[in-house]
């Protein structure tokens, strides 16, 4: 039996449709297509369900799977994957493969919000819940990567889900692969985060910085445009742009050791860092 949606859920899905614009998710807004989740609780049920959408089947978790195929998808005017530096490529071709270690810094500015959204929200559904304490990431993160394929067996996404390695709590869980948004010359990392009834959605664009690193953006700009969208599906499909802007640096530093650093900003005022340390597993 499907249980009644929060008070909470309601609210927002209402406050989105009615401050977003009508969108047509199966015509011009295709690039808005992602997958949600049958209950206010993300469980992994969305992987399945996203797999047989495409007409492909869903096998175990794979411990070298990664992010996307290759890096080389994203290819295109003013970005060359070849230009990454090798521990780079490997962690977003492979990164299953690899543990993370993870140090936070909340804003004193955004912490009470954020605490608001995590013990209210974020931690009922297990979705986008954001350590809010040094403390709740110190002993790291553990993540699961399962390829998503149509029946081709052709990988259309990757579904990633990360856990608090101490609780075995779920902080992430998103689908994640290469996606051109209108007008575009080339892909944007595409990163869906499933919620009932709707999702979450990022497009980062990419570029490659000195000594072969990446760096993710998603910038302020119009409807269209590289950045976070929430999607409310129901009759009719609804769509908003967020003022949320985040950039990910992936980066080897001066001791050869592989870290990101992680920024969340809201309109232009930084909420939220996150500071990744990435070691592959023997």
């Amino acid at each position: 039996m499907r249980s009644v949606p929060h008070v909470l859920d309601l609210a927002s899905r209402s406050f989105w449709q009615v401050t977003g614009r009508r969108v047509d998710l199966d015509g011009d807004q295709q690039w808005l297509d992602a997958p949600v989740s049958s209950s206010a609780r993300v469980s992994t049920a969305w992987i399945e369900a996203e797999a047989a959408r495409h007409g492909g089947t869903l096998g175990a978790p794979d411990p070298d799977a990664g992010l996307l195929p290759s890096m080389s998808v994203l290819d295109g005017p003013g970005f060359a994957a070849e230009h990454l530096h090798p521990l780079v490529r490997d962690f977003y071709e492979h990164t299953a493969s690899w543990r993370m270690d993870v140090w936070s810094g909340w804003s004193p500015l955004f912490w009470p919000l954020g605490e608001v959204v995590a013990r209210w929200w974020g931690r009922r559904v297990e979705q986008l819940a954001l350590p809010m304490r040094p403390l709740d990431v110190a002993h790291g993160m553990d993540s699961d990567v399962t390829p998503v394929r149509d029946h081709d067996g052709v990988q259309v996404a990757s579904a990633w889900t990360r856990t608090l390695r101490e609780s075995g709590r779920t902080v992430f869980s998103g689908a994640y692969s290469a996606r051109r948004l209108p007008g575009a010359t080339r892909p944007s990392v595409h990163v869906a985060f499933p919620l009932e009834s709707g999702n979450l959605q990022v497009f980062l664009r990419p570029s490659v910085t000195a000594g072969g690193g990446l760096l993710l953006e998603s910038p302020r700009g119009g409807f269209g445009e590289d950045g976070a969208y929430v999607v409310v599906r129901g009759a009719r499909a609804h769509a908003a742009r967020v003022p949320l802007h985040e950039t990910f640096h992936v980066h080897v530093d001066p001791h050869g050791v592989l870290r990101t650093d992680h920024e969340l900003r809201v309109w232009g005022a930084s909420a939220l860092r996150l500071h990744y340390r990435l070691e592959r597993a023997s």
